[in-house]
Order: structure tokens, then C-alpha cells, then sequence
């Protein structure tokens, strides 16, 4: 039996877990919510709190039903971001079916005819917490515990932030979500660990999790990918680089950067962009020239829309690579979103863009050209986007007063969208 096209091999290799607790395919999967919704979640949840083992959700009806799908070569609704390259062009389908290209033979043999799999996950992507000392304005309480810290001071407390059922959370953390995890280490089943929060090198779980896969000798068969802000690369006397990262097979690290000096640390507030550079500059000489391995991680957003030169110059300067996707936005009033510009301004802007011989970038100028076809909010939701772009002034505004300094209208660069910024009201 031929893999079909469509297929994906996350559901029988790949487990996701938010903070929050809520198991999904994967990150970029779009499926109703269990409990609390969560950013690309198709249908909401109803804030009770019935979290799933690995056990119960590995076989269910849900992920049975995908699988079978995919083995009829259909595309299940969930997959919708990958198949319609809604926020990248290299696809996270694309990634695991060439890391696990070698599984497919087992997924022949290993599923039933109503897509049970005695397969188990050996790649892993656990978020322990939303522990991070970031908050970026395009993220949110779910994400990231500065967040959280700054939506309770002003009493925006969400259901999963209540204090009995957060306590669960954490409770369900420690006795279900660990120990699932732990026990695929002592039984030497993870191939492929994503580290992601939060911020995981904030996660104590990383440096304790990553040195039991060391001394159990399962390094050498690992594949180790993160997603981090870099904001540290030691603790309690371990280094990443010279203690983890050198006695693993190979290795990714993705660090996150939407922009240089001051726009960027507007957008990731909490980024000291002096140290992420230093930080960064290490990692490059570690990899020894392997661009693939050390990587800046940008999302575009629409201050970020005005960094993409840096950007790319920064990326030529330090030899790498450059991993580029759209900022997630569903609806019309997230102002962070490129998508956000009247389609004259932006299309205009790309288009100096992609004539500018600084924008040498593959996956730059092909996540530009792709922006170039896909609807502005303007076109797609035009009964809602004159009351939508209001609110999603009115929130970067008051963001921008809760937090000082510099103001969203300053990260505009050209007199068209700063114009197009002060006529909304």
C-alpha cells in the first residue's frame, strides 16, 4: 500500500499538550475545544475542566477518525492550516512525514480497520506550564504566565485562571502529564522532543527531562527542537549548548525574533535584544555552520511587516536560516496582523519589499508572495471589519498605556499605514 498524499504522520507518532492541558494533533490542528479554547480552536469550550490522559485520547473516537480519513486520503477538517499553508509555507505535515517516513510500513501493519494504531508517540511536544517572563503582543495568558500576571492585576480572569481550577491544572500537570512523559523516558521511546511553552528553558521539566535521556544513552537517537525567546541558556551550571545539546544526534533551535533593537523588544515585550544577539551568536558558532540548525524564528506581525529587511540582514550576517510564518488571526480586529492593512497599502509594501535585494530570503519572499493571495480582513469580513478595526485599535491603545514606552503608531514606517492607523476611529 502506497502513503497516500494527504496523509500526515503525526497521529501515530506525534502527541500535543497545551498548557492548559488541552491535547490536540498537534499545534497547528484546529479542533473543538475539550475544556478551554484555545487560540485556533474551531468550536469553544464550556470552561468545565475534563482533562484526557494520553491513554484516553491516543485510540479515541476523534483521533480514530482522522486516522482513517488520512489512510482514505482526505484531508480532515482539523489539518485545514497545513493544507491551506494559512500561516507558512513549509508545512508542519511536510515535517513529520519526513521525519517519519521510515514509520509508514508500521502504520500499515500497526492499524485497525477503525484507525486503532498499537503504535505509541515517541515525539513529543508537553507544555508543563505557561512559565514565561515574556509577554509578547501577539500572545496572552494561555501562553505565557507574564501575561497572566498582568491580566489579573486587572481582574481579567479567565475560567481556566480561577483559583480552584487552576489548581487542578497544575495538580493534573504533576500526577498524569509528567508521568506520562517520564515513563516514555525510562522506556526509551522519545525520538523527537519539541521543547515549547511558556518558555522551556524556563521549564525545570527540560533540564531534568534532557539529562535523564543523556544518562539512559537515548541521546544519541534523539532529535531535539525548540521554540525559545533564548532569554537563558544555563541553569543551576548547565549549559545548553556544552551539556545538552552536544550529546544528542541532532538538534534545532528555533529563536524566537519579530524584529530588531527597539521595534523588537515593542513586540516581544521583555526581550533584551543585546543579550538574545549574544545568546544567538553562540548558538550560530556551536552549530559550526549548519544553518539549518540554529534558526530565527520570525512571525510576521504588522510592525514586523517594517523589520523584514533587518531581518534578513541580520540572518546574512549570522549565517542561518530564517523559519517565517504569519501571526495567527481568525478575526477581524487583531491589529498585529499584516492583514490588518487595506489591501492597497500592504500589497504596495510587499511589493517594494520583493524588489529590495536585502529580501534574499527564500522563506521571506515566498511567505510575502503567499500574503499576497490570501484576503485582507477588509475583504474577507466587510459586514464586521469597520467595527473590528476600531476594537482592535482600542486594545493595542490600551495595552500601549498599560505598558509605556513606545506606541504601535511608532512601529509604522511608512506615512500610508500611519495614516490609514490614525483615521481609524
Amino acid at each position: 500500500m502506497d502513503k497516500p498524499d494527504n496523509l500526515c504522520m503525526a497521529p501515530w507518532t506525534h502527541t500535543y499538550l497545551s498548557p492548559q492541558t488541552e491535547r490536540r494533533l498537534c499545534c497547528a490542528s484546529r479542533e473543538p475545544a475539550q475544556s478551554f479554547t484555545q487560540y485556533i480552536d474551531t468550536a469553544e469550550g464550556d470552561n468545565e475542566y475534563t482533562p484526557q490522559s494520553l491513554e484516553e485520547y491516543w485510540n479515541g473516537e476523534n483521533i480514530r477518525r482522522i486516522r482513517m480519513q488520512m489512510l482514505n486520503n482526505e484531508v480532515p477538517p482539523e489539518c485545514e492550516v497545513c493544507d491551506k499553508r494559512l500561516l507558512n509555507h513549509d508545512v508542519y505535515r511536510d515535517y513529520f512525514n519526513q521525519l517519519f517516513s521510515h514509520k509508514w510500513e508500521d502504520v500499515v501493519v500497526n492499524t485497525d480497520w477503525d484507525g486503532y494504531t498499537s503504535m505509541k508517540p515517541i515525539s513529543w511536544d508537553y507544555r508543563f506550564s505557561n512559565l514565561c517572563n515574556f509577554k509578547c503582543r501577539m500572545c496572552g495568558p494561555m501562553l505565557s504566565s507574564a501575561w497572566e500576571t498582568e491580566a489579573r492585576k486587572q481582574n481579567k480572569i479567565e475560567p481556566w485562571m480561577e483559583k480552584p481550577v487552576k489548581k487542578q491544572i497544575e495538580t493534573f500537570q504533576k500526577d498524569v502529564v509528567e508521568q506520562e512523559f517520564a515513563t516514555a523516558v525510562e522506556e526509551h521511546r522519545i525520538e523527537e522532543v519539541y521543547w515549547v511553552g511558556g518558555e522551556p528553558l524556563m521549564y525545570e521539566q527540560h533540564w531534568r527531562y534532557m539529562q535523564r535521556i543523556i544518562e539512559l544513552g537515548d541521546g544519541p537517537g534523539l532529535y531535539a527542537r525548540y521554540n525559545t525567546n533564548l532569554s537563558r541558556i544555563e541553569y543551576k551550571g548547565i549549559n545548553l549548548y556544552e551539556d545538552i545539546l552536544c550529546n544528542v544526534r541532532d538538534w534545532q533551535i528555533c529563536a524566537s525574533l519579530d524584529g530588531t533593537g527597539a521595534v523588537g523588544e515593542y513586540i516581544r515585550t521583555g526581550l533584551n535584544y543585546k543579550e538574545w544577539l549574544q545568546y544567538f551568536a553562540m548558538g550560530a558558532k556551536f552549530a559550526g555552520g549548519d544553518r539549518r540548525k540554529m534558526r530565527i524564528d520570525f512571525t510576521l506581525t504588522l510592525p514586523g511587516l517594517f523589520e523584514i529587511v533587518n531581518i534578513c540582514r541580520l540572518a546574512r550576517d549570522q549565517n542561518v536560516d530564517i523559519l517565517a510564518k504569519v501571526v495567527f488571526a481568525f478575526t477581524p480586529d487583531i491589529a498585529m496582523s499584516p492583514l490588518f492593512l487595506p489591501k492597497n497599502i500592504l500589497h504596495a509594501y510587499i511589493d517594494e519589499l520583493l524588489l529590495t535585494d536585502y529580501v534574499d530570503n527564500r522563506t521571506i519572499r515566498q511567505m510575502l508572495e503567499d500574503l499576497k493571495h490570501r484576503p485582507t480582513f477588509e475583504e474577507e469580513f466587510p459586514d464586521d471589519f469597520a467595527k473590528a478595526r476600531i476594537k482592535g485599535k482600542w486594545r493595542m491603545q490600551a495595552l500601549d498605556n498599560l505598558r509605556g514606552g513606545m506606541q504601535f503608531r511608532d512601529t509604522l514606517k511608512t506615512i500610508q499605514a500611519r495614516e490609514f492607523w490614525d483615521e481609524i476611529c
